[in-house]
């Protein structure tokens, strides 16, 4: 979930994986702590911790409240996140963030995440939203932290461009956690082909900016950038992906805390690989239904599916090294906090 910087128009989103979380976003969106009535970057700490990773200091804060795990365990989890961030961006995007772990009596597992561009003096701030009876398994399983993080390497956009946000932190958070050592390709490819088709269009659908549903903004969003990192890699030879074009707009400056329209990020990023890829995708898919063939993509890269929730590869495909390409580690190797080694990972 991305809210809008404080002051600018739109409403604030919570990630939504279920019925079930309708309620949490009422209850994200409300006070949280007893007596604690303003936004969540002002309430108080418990405690807090803090790590380096690159040139970045994340700040970690615990809000009042218990979790069954040990401070070294969540600790351990944020960290993960954190570096897989920085090893798909190869830096972390800020250059000072903040993170609070909201501990909720009673519950159990990673409940919801909520990200802040520019607040409390941080250019990025999350609320991690953590049950109390949390197990080690829930966090190593955990995508959220993640996805909250990859958030803060985009420009905040205005409320039609909401898909590209969540579009891009749903496609991102699961290939920069296999170059993280944390997830294997197969895992996240056998998910692609059963979640992507969530996001096509239904009969009604006016296009990327103008159909804000739930499957559009998340899973449409993703199809924008799974048909943007092959189309890129086709046309440049796979010299270049999305990784490329999203790293270029992180570094020139196009973080949480700024407010960029679209075109700019998006010329940015075309002018990173020497294409204009992503500026003609927008143009097509913007204000009209465009399906994507998932299926003709799965067969060219060399993605077959093999059971429920299970693919197998055939690097005999025709573009079967575009399909290794996205999830290669990159050249610069795992980037790991300060005071851990560059070669595994923290779980």
């Amino acid at each position: 979930m991305i809210p809008r910087r404080p002051g600018r128009p739109g409403r604030s989103r919570v990630l939504l994986v279920s019925l079930a979380a309708l309620t949490l976003a009422a209850l994200a969106q409300s006070s949280w702590h007893p007596g604690h009535h303003g936004p969540p970057w002002d309430a108080p700490a418990a405690s807090s911790q803090s790590f380096r990773i690159g040139g970045t200091t994340i700040q970690v804060d615990f809000a009042p409240g218990s979790l069954d795990l040990p401070t070294p365990q969540i600790m351990r989890w944020v960290e993960n996140a954190a570096s897989a961030v920085s090893t798909y961006y190869g830096r972390f995007p800020v250059s000072r963030d903040r993170i609070l772990i909201q501990p909720i009596p009673d519950r159990s597992g990673v409940l919801s995440g909520t990200t802040w561009g520019a607040v409390g003096g941080f250019p990025a701030f999350s609320r991690m939203r953590v049950g109390q009876h949390t197990d080690s398994s829930q966090l190593t399983q955990d995508w959220m932290m993640t996805h909250e993080l990859v958030h803060t390497a985009f420009p905040s956009q205005s409320d039609e461009h909401h898909w590209i946000e969540e579009g891009i932190a749903v496609y991102v958070e699961p290939i920069a956690r296999v170059q993280n050592g944390l997830l294997t390709p197969e895992k996240i490819w056998s998910d692609m082909v059963r979640d992507m088709p969530k996001g096509s269009p239904q009969p009604g659908d006016r296009g990327l900016d103008r159909t804000p549903t739930w499957g559009r903004t998340y899973w449409g969003g993703a199809q924008f950038c799974l048909l943007a990192d092959v189309t890129l890699r086709e046309q440049t030879h796979n010299r270049f992906g999305l990784q490329d074009a999203l790293r270029a707009i992180a570094n020139d400056g196009g973080t949480i805390d700024q407010n960029w329209p679209i075109e700019k990020a998006l010329k940015v990023g075309d002018r990173a690989t020497g294409t204009h890829v992503l500026e003609r995708l927008y143009a097509s898919m913007k204000d009209k239904p465009v399906p994507v063939d998932l299926d003709s993509i799965w067969k060219k890269l060399g993605i077959i599916r093999s059971g429920e929730d299970q693919v197998r590869f055939d690097d005999a495909a025709p573009e079967a090294d575009i399909r290794q390409a996205i999830t290669k580690n990159p050249p610069w190797g795992r980037i790991a906090p300060d005071h851990q080694p560059n070669n595994s990972p923290l779980f």
